[in-house]
């Protein structure tokens, strides 16, 4: 049903594991939208699926989906994206683009609502983008600290969770965890390997009873793109173009949420007390830190909410400049279609 004289929708890759997430939200949330049109790949066309309570057809990706549109998310892939936002744009439509196709364009804001929701009221190309979901699974908590404290240096490391890499790491872990259950695989060299197979899926190692320190592609000096990404990402979202940012990207056996230990130094001398008091009170943060009674994030916890979840909060033991962190955050939702929702929501009210 239409809701006249509220912004049209389009969702551009529906059908996808995070588009899933986003008709999941867009029915939670506060119903702001006239008319949401759902867009896949031809093969998709023609499926219905639920927002809001009503079934809705899935329409194949062409430019007539765009006639009318107001504001267009897309969860697609790098490629897609590039050739398809613009499109849309010149349709009339504001794009909010979760792919990494447009996140360093100097001339496309790179938007967190929680700590630059300012930056998307500039968008000479049309297009918000929204980053990573490993770089926004800590930078809202970040962002809240080097407000206060003022950030100068950054060393993390992630513990990333398969979804991370699509249906296809999903399918690999439960695949792997059914070869593996109820044996005594793990104890010897390379048992978990053979038993596995070649088919690790998109993971270069297995990931079943295993940890593989590796996320994305090969950069130059042996850097991954994933590491890269939370690098410039992080100094592009909080304006701090040479920020000294070292990152390791770790591939864990968890399904949903990502986590990451997180050294952060500052400008000045920090306190926990002061730490705890800004994580307490920002927005889309939880703290969870309690390790006396054995309270802090997990992804087993975490998973399904929205918030950064924030615990093993320490100042650093060599450096009163620096404090150390855990942080998880669930990379399906606020990783990736909950910040995108959240920006599209923010610029339907400019439409109002």
């Amino acid at each position: 049903m239409e809701r006249t004289g509220r912004p049209t929708l389009a969702v551009v890759g529906a059908t996808g594991a995070v588009g899933t997430v986003m008709l999941e939200i867009l029915s939670q949330h506060a119903d702001i939208w006239g008319e949401i049109r759902l867009v896949a790949s031809p093969r998709s066309a023609g499926r219905k699926l639920a927002v809001r309570g009503e079934q809705v057809e899935v329409s194949a990706l062409a430019e007539e989906v765009f006639d009318g549109v107001d504001i267009a998310m897309f969860d697609v892939p790098d490629e897609v994206a590039a050739e398809w936002a613009p499109i849309a744009v010149a349709k009339g439509a504001v794009v909010v683009d979760n792919s990494g196709a447009f996140r360093m364009d100097p001339d496309v804001p790179l938007v967190v609502p929680e700590v630059n929701a300012h930056a998307a009221r500039r968008r000479p190309r049309g297009i918000v983008a929204t980053p990573n979901c490993t770089t926004l699974s800590m930078i809202v908590a970040l962002g809240a600290l080097h407000a206060e404290f003022g950030l100068r240096e950054l060393v993390v490391s992630s513990y990333q969770a398969v979804s991370g890499a699509g249906r296809a790491g999903v399918d690999a872990l439960r695949r792997q965890l059914s070869l593996v259950a109820g044996t005594d695989l793990g104890t010897r060299p390379g048992d978990v390997r053979r038993a596995v197979g070649d088919d690790t899926g998109p993971f270069p190692e297995p990931v079943a009873l295993n940890v593989v320190p590796w996320a994305g592609s090969l950069r130059e000096d042996g850097w991954s793109s994933e590491e890269m990404k939370v690098r410039d990402e992080s100094r592009k979202i909080l304006g701090l173009p040479k920020l000294p940012v070292a990152v390791t990207c770790v591939r864990v056996p968890v399904l949903t949420t990502h986590s990451l230990t997180v050294h952060a130094r500052f400008e000045d001398e920090v306190t926990v007390e002061g730490a705890r008091e800004i994580l307490a009170t920002a927005p889309g943060v939880v703290l969870f830190d309690n390790p006396a009674a054995g309270e802090f994030p997990t992804p087993a916890d975490v998973t399904g909410t929205d918030p950064t979840w924030v615990g093993r909060v320490r100042r650093a033991l060599d450096d009163p400049t620096a404090l150390e962190l855990f942080v998880c955050g669930d990379n399906l939702r606020k990783g990736s279609a909950l910040n995108t929702t959240q920006i599209a929501e923010s610029l339907a009210a400019e439409t109002r």
